[in-house]
């Protein structure tokens, strides 16, 4: 809290003390009501102290921001309430949410993104295979026309399609390698270029 900030509520803190001083000076018949009455506007200040205070992490939870782009050439994704990355990136000109996964070594799409993606999925071949956090799954390499975040926009990219079952796409380091510089700092993920 700054000292400007300290001061306008030490202001506000004897301006409605004052004000609660005269209340109970007028109500000297009723000190038990005006004790239960000055407690309760207490209790809202201190709640609207609290709220100010807080404004920006319950603005944060309750409305989170999509991701942020910058002129200077880099992009900002906030970290989600259940503590991941998420970003949407244009797939061959399809809208894909992917998960940030810098454990996964490649981008990954599900069945469904991929077919979204124009991908026939009856031509690929399932040759390959992956290992998860729930065990062997099959994958087929694709290559993908064209990939876009935001003003960045890749052609012939490397991908996998995962034959098993997936709660959403992978955005793995064979993508993010393409950035200059990836940081995760306060609730941040920042991708440059």
């Amino acid at each position: 809290m700054t000292g400007y900030e300290f001061g306008r509520l030490a202001y506000l803190g004897i301006f409605l003390a004052a004000i609660a001083g005269i209340y109970l000076l007028q109500s000297r018949a009723s000190w038990r009501r005006g004790l239960v009455y000055a407690a309760t506007w207490a209790l809202i200040f201190l709640g609207v102290i609290a709220a100010v205070g807080l404004w920006d992490d319950i603005r944060g939870a309750a409305l989170p921001r999509q991701a942020v782009f910058s002129d200077a050439g880099h992009v900002e994704l906030p970290r989600a309430r259940d503590g991941h990355y998420y970003v949407s990136l244009d797939i061959n000109g399809s809208a894909t949410r992917f998960v940030v996964d810098t454990g996964a070594s490649g981008m990954v799409l599900t069945r469904e993104d991929a077919a979204r993606a124009g991908i026939d999925l009856g031509a690929l071949p399932f040759h390959g295979s992956a290992s998860t956090a729930n065990g062997m799954v099959r994958t087929a390499p694709v290559v993908l026309d064209e990939v876009a975040l935001g003003p960045f926009t890749d052609r012939n990219v490397r991908a996998y399609v995962n034959e098993g079952d997936m709660h959403g796409s992978l955005l793995g380091m064979s993508y993010l390698q393409r950035f200059s510089r990836l940081e995760i700092a306060n609730g941040r993920l920042i991708l440059e270029r």
